[in-house]
C-alpha cells in the first residue's frame, strides 16, 4: 500500500509540474514577482522637454525585482504630475527630473501606497 501512495504522489507531482510548464509556455503563469504575468502599462508622462525640469535626483528604492515593478515606481512618482521619473533597475535607483525642488520626503510619501521603500536620497547638479 505505501509503494502505490508514493507511485500516486509521484504522478500528482509530475501532472503538476507539466500543467506549470504549459502555462508558463503559453504565457498565462502568474509567476512574475509581482504575481501577474501581465504586464503593467506605463503612465505617460505629458511634458517630455528636458528643458523644463531644471532638478534632478536620485532615489534609492527598496523591493524592486523586475520590469513591472520598475513601471509601477515610475507610474507611484510620475502621478504628481511635476516630475518625470525613470527607473535602473540594475542600480534599484529611480532618476527622476523635476519642475520643482523635492525633498525626499515627497517620494517616501510618493511610494507610500506601494509595497517600495526610499532607501536613499540623491540631489544631482544638472
Amino acid at each position: 500500500m505505501t509503494a502505490k501512495l508514493i507511485i500516486i504522489v509521484g504522478v500528482l507531482l509530475i501532472a503538476y509540474a507539466v500543467y506549470g510548464t504549459v502555462q508558463k509556455a503559453r504565457g498565462k503563469s502568474k509567476s512574475s514577482c509581482c504575481g501577474s504575468a501581465e504586464s503593467v502599462i506605463p503612465k505617460a508622462v505629458e511634458d517630455t522637454d528636458v528643458s523644463h525640469y531644471p532638478y534632478k535626483y536620485y532615489v534609492s528604492v527598496d523591493g524592486m525585482k523586475c520590469s513591472n515593478c520598475a513601471v509601477n515606481v515610475e507610474n507611484a512618482i510620475n502621478k504628481s504630475g511635476d516630475v518625470w521619473a525613470h527607473v535602473n533597475l540594475g542600480r534599484k535607483r529611480a532618476e527622476v527630473l523635476s519642475k520643482t525642488e523635492k525633498a525626499e520626503a515627497d517620494f517616501i510619501k510618493a511610494l507610500k501606497e506601494t509595497n517600495y521603500k526610499v532607501t536613499g536620497f540623491e540631489r544631482v547638479e544638472k
